[in-house]
């Protein structure tokens, strides 16, 4: 799992780390909220949890198929240690998969400075933005799971995430 907040890299990453391995999945899970096409909660609204709880079964879902079949698989989103974490990891375990978690950070500037040029909304609205960061800057007992992209290429991000997965700190 590749999360942080919108902005901070984390889809140029994921495509970076999956197009570096011989079979390569990348899961963007953001993709799987727009699939609903009436009926549609916003993800961080409150009365959201049902369908998000669903779009992650779906994923965890996708991704476990994906893995089964051979494939080094990366799921990239907005993936919150208090809401969408535990599901996700849960069923990646259950199935019988390795799991690792990396929490890529930037500073707020950056994030918001990237998410402003991007044509899908909200996920540019600044106030969105700013709420989704705070969400990233306390991860409590998965802090050993950041990894501070500030100012890095995209290859030196997927290098230091690479790292990471190398030396099993980021197994969860």
């Amino acid at each position: 799992m590749l999360t942080g907040a919108p902005g901070v890299g984390k889809t140029t990453t994921a495509r970076t780390l999956v197009d570096r391995s011989d079979r390569g999945v990348h899961l963007e899970s953001d993709r799987f909220f727009h699939f609903i096409r009436s009926g549609y909660v916003e993800p961080w609204q409150a009365e959201s949890g049902e369908q998000n709880a669903l779009i992650m079964r779906i994923v965890a879902a996708s991704a476990c198929a994906y893995a089964v079949a051979g494939y080094d698989t990366t799921v990239d989103g907005i993936i919150l240690p208090r809401f969408f974490f535990q599901p996700l990891r849960d069923a990646f375990r259950d199935a019988g998969h390795r799991v690792a978690y990396a929490v890529l950070r930037a500073p707020l500037e950056v994030c918001a400075s990237r998410a402003r040029t991007r044509e899908a909304q909200p996920l540019g609205d600044p106030s969105v933005v700013e709420r989704l960061w705070r969400d990233f800057a306390d991860l409590g007992p998965l802090e050993r799971h950041a990894i501070d992209i500030g100012g890095k290429t995209p290859d030196e991000a997927a290098d230091l995430v690479a790292q990471r997965l190398q030396d099993g700190s980021l197994a969860t």
